[in-house]
């Protein structure tokens, strides 16, 4: 049996349980052995001082994986897990690295305590003008992950990407006394509520309204981060549930489907002027009502787009107009009669309705002379019984209008 001569022999001739892209990347490294700069474009340079950064093509890669606590420890070092004071770190180096022209949050996370998570979520937005951040979930991005992806100016997600988790979880233990011990606890006088009783309806009430407060506040800044109206978000991100890869897409969780590498690769491949222009999530509003409301939960006003008309059909417009003008003139030649025909003419040019035609001639039949009865047996075409004493002026004038427009109504 011949021994293997290179490193890419004694790797092709081992068995692997091991997924496609991994072993990749081993053969690679096996094929190009000692080749650092080679190794360097495939897996990316370590970032000066970050943990856990690296660097490919001027993209920083940054990890945002297992649970995520406020504080790095040894429970993170060996779990695997994020700290939210070690994301902050790293995100300012690579904002502040020259070299560095994009961020990748590499997200696959469960979600994790909720104490600094805001902090972390308000730097990354407040970064987006300085370079472009994208989130890319491939795996999990539930709940305190959400939120910190959310502060990207887009989210990229894998076809079977879990996303969501929009709430908040209290967490409270009672621990019973030993037998034979007891313990006992006193609150001063001005602080009832400093110690709820779990045993009480009341006590977890207020729990409850304290768990609801965070979760409203969570509800806010994500509505701003997506630029999703406040009142829509619980319903459309499934109160709290998950959605995966294209229908957290179509609930407007995501941006689109997509790959990790496919991301690097597009960042990489920009023109320096990227690093100048991040990519915005235009919010379009069709109302003043929708405009007010977009505005109400933080929404950049820079981002805000104004819908654009619906095409107007000018053709049938003009058709329409032409068809209601004809039929004016026509109603008000049908009023025409012998003596008034300049009261007529007038009223055409003027734009005058029929009805207003009518009462004009109405007035001008009366400074002639020509009374009630005379103008509806010439409107009507028969005579009419004479209006009883008590109509008032106010009635016989209508009656006046009723009869001459009763030639253009009646045909």
């Amino acid at each position: 049996m011949t021994l293997p001569r290179t490193a890419f022999e004694l790797a092709a001739n081992h068995t692997w349980l091991i997924t496609a892209e991994a072993l990749d990347t081993v053969m690679a490294v096996a094929a190009r052995e000692g080749d650092v700069q080679a190794l360097e474009a495939k897996l990316g340079r370590p970032l000066d001082n970050t943990r856990n950064v690296t660097v490919r093509d001027g993209v920083a890669v940054i990890p945002v994986t297992g649970p995520i606590f406020r504080h790095a420890n040894l429970m993170t070092e060996i779990s695997g897990a994020t700290s939210t004071g070690s994301l902050a770190t790293d995100i300012q180096e690579a904002l502040d690295n020259p070299s560095v022209k994009a961020l990748v949050l590499d997200v696959h996370s469960p979600g994790g305590e909720a104490t600094g998570i805001n902090e972390l979520s308000e730097m990354i937005f407040q970064a987006r003008d300085k370079k472009p951040i994208k989130a890319y979930v491939g795996g999990m991005g539930a709940s305190a992950a959400y939120w910190i992806a959310s502060a990207a100016d887009e989210v990229v997600v894998d076809d079977t990407a879990q996303l969501g988790s929009v709430g908040v979880v209290l967490n409270i233990r009672k621990r019973d006394d030993r037998a034979g011990e007891k313990t006992y606890e006193i609150v001063s006088s001005n602080a009832p509520n400093k110690r709820p009783d779990l045993d009480t309806e009341s006590g977890r009430a207020q729990l409850q309204t304290r768990t609801d407060e965070l979760a409203n506040v969570f509800l806010d800044k994500v509505a701003r981060n997506r630029g999703i109206p406040r009142e829509e978000v619980n319903n459309r991100f499934r109160q709290g549930g998950i959605a995966t890869g294209a229908l957290a897409v179509e609930a407007g969780m995501a941006d689109r489907l997509g790959s990790l590498e496919g991301l690097i690769a597009e960042l990489a491949g920009s023109t320096s002027s990227f690093s100048t222009q991040r990519s915005v999530k235009m919010t379009t509003v069709k109302t003043t009502a929708e405009l007010q409301a977009a505005i109400e939960t933080g929404t950049d006003p820079k981002t805000i787009q104004i819908a654009e008309p619906e095409a107007v059909d000018t053709d049938k417009i003009r058709a329409e107009a032409t068809q209601s003008e004809r039929a004016r003139c026509k109603g008000i030649m049908d009023l025409a009669s012998a003596g008034f025909e300049k009261e007529v003419a007038a009223a055409i040019d003027e734009g005058a309705s029929v009805e207003a035609t009518g009462l004009a001639l109405f007035k001008a039949a009366q400074d002639r002379g020509i009374n009630l009865q005379a103008i509806q047996s010439d409107g009507a075409g028969a005579p009419t019984a004479a209006p009883p004493k008590e109509d008032t002026e106010a009635a016989e004038r209508a009656q006046g209008v009723n009869a001459i427009t009763a030639r253009w109504k009646n045909g």
